[in-house]
């Protein structure tokens, strides 16, 4: 295979990695794995979650694909893809956990609308702290901050965190 074209399969694979993720989020994690991702809606009493097991989980692939195509002789399409989905896991940890949730402690500002928009987008996604109700499933890509308030809005706040030091009836 070509530089360029792996190249392209590389960048493909980590666009087709945002569809998958956002429907594994929406659909794996926000339904039957809620048992590992609950812990994601929690605060956070160590360095570790039981939602982290998800990121072991989903390097399985990337890591057969590269072996297959070093070392098996699949070819050199199962190392640009299984590279693809590394460097997506790359993204997803350098923005979700080290920008967002700031596993590793930053003074990083966002400055660009886009990465204001998504940044603000995954923490509305994080107010709902229920399986159900939440907004948001997308890591590279999010709607409008203004619409994802309006449909928290729209479904009655529905498993919204309450504000630190309130009370719920």
């Amino acid at each position: 295979m070509s530089l360029p074209l792996g190249i392209l399969l590389f960048i493909a694979t980590i666009l087709g990695m945002e569809i998958f993720a956002y429907a594994a989020h929406r659909w794996l994690m926000h339904g039957p794995g809620w048992f590992l991702h609950a812990s994601h809606h929690r605060p956070r009493t160590g360095h570790w979650e039981l939602n982290d097991l998800y990121a072991v989980i989903f390097a399985i692939p990337s890591i057969t694909l590269i072996a297959g195509g070093v070392q098996l002789g699949w070819g050199d399409w199962a190392t640009w893809a299984g590279a693809g989905i590394a460097g997506y896991g790359a993204i997803y940890a350098g923005f979700h956990d080290v920008i967002v949730h700031k596993r590793i402690n930053h003074r990083y500002l966002p400055k660009s609308d886009y990465m204001k928009r998504i940044i603000q987008a995954h923490r509305l996604h994080h107010v709902v702290e229920t399986k159900e109700g939440t907004v948001s499933f997308g890591f590279l890509w999010a709607p409008k901050p203004e619409d994802l308030k309006a449909e928290l809005k729209r479904r009655g706040h529905a498993g919204v965190r309450a504000p630190v030091g309130s009370f719920r009836d």
